[in-house]
């Protein structure tokens, strides 16, 4: 597997080897000897899998007090991730870095904990896979408006138009159209 640095401390892209043939592909998804050897030396404790349409715009979440480590990947369609690093000590502190994970890729993103994540569906179905080193807890649960101006996030719209010409926003919950910036967070 080739591991890639980002612009944000400590997010790693991880291209894994992917084995095709007439019969579809294999790929391994997480093997703990070979992920400790790449920086990844976290312990695992939640799995997490979502199914999301064309259009819907998850995030961008973060917990608190029981921050999680997250290594995701789009086992069928395609989504844009987002990381945005709310770490008040970091070199990066309030950069985001996005990448196309999808399943002709398998790529994958080490999100260590401490970090705003998010995505939004480009394919017409994404299923999208978590593995978390803490576990989720609710009442702990911040985020920080997808569309923040300051953070200035390019999510890809423009493309989500084109090939969608009925959606002309993105589907999110309430909760996550109702986040604060980030500037209004006391972090």
């Amino acid at each position: 597997m080739e591991i890639v640095t980002t612009t944000i401390e400590g997010v790693l892209l991880i291209k894994p080897r992917v084995f095709r043939d007439e019969r579809g592909f294999f790929v391994e998804t997480f093997q703990q000897r070979r992920y400790t050897e790449a920086g990844i030396a976290w312990q695992f404790v939640q799995d997490n899998r979502s199914r999301s349409q064309r259009g819907t715009l998850r995030g961008l979440h973060f917990q608190r007090k029981h921050p999680q480590g997250k290594l995701v990947h789009a086992s069928s369609g395609r989504v844009f991730d987002v990381v945005v690093d709310i770490r008040p000590k970091s070199s990066s502190f309030g950069a985001w870095f996005g990448v196309v994970l999808d399943e002709e890729n398998q790529h994958q993103l080490w999100v260590p904990p401490g970090l705003a994540h998010g995505f939004c569906v480009l394919s017409e179905i994404a299923d999208f896979n978590y593995k978390c080193t803490d576990y989720y807890v609710p009442g702990d649960e911040g985020g920080i408006l997808w569309n923040d101006p300051d953070l200035a996030v390019e999510w890809p719209l423009s493309d989500l138009l084109l090939t969608a010409p009925a959606i002309t926003a993105p589907i999110l919950s309430e909760k996550d159209a109702q986040w604060p910036l980030f500037r209004d967070i006391p972090w």
